[in-house]
């Protein structure tokens, strides 16, 4: 008599889908802290900008500065480094949308 795992396996195998092992990403407890580090060195920078006057350009200075914050979060925390090309290309594409209607919008407010 089959097991589950056989009948599992057999209906795995009949839809030609090979089976795969998944590899645990193991990742040193240093390379969180240097980037919680960065994290909180970029949080002091977003602070400093946000005082000092940069006429229009300030808004811009501190989007680039969490920008560089929201990619450490996804490639570190969010394991995004360990992943497959077609999981990091949706995410690129979704960032290059997001970038276009915020540049469409700054234009917008820039050219009134």
């Amino acid at each position: 008599m089959k097991t589950d795992k056989d009948k599992g396996r057999l209906k795995t195998e009949r839809s030609g889908m090979k089976e795969s092992l998944e590899v645990a990403h193991i990742v040193s407890y240093r390379t969180y802290i240097y980037v919680w580090v960065a994290l909180v060195m970029l949080l002091g920078l977003t602070i400093a900008s946000a005082k000092v006057y940069y006429s229009s350009y300030s808004v811009l200075i501190n989007l680039l500065i969490s920008s560089v914050k929201a990619v450490l979060v996804l490639i570190f925390f969010m394991h995004l480094k360990y992943e497959g090309r077609f999981l990091k290309g949706l995410v690129l594409l979704t960032l290059l949308v997001l970038t276009s209607i915020i540049a469409l919008t700054f234009s917008d407010v820039w050219f009134r």
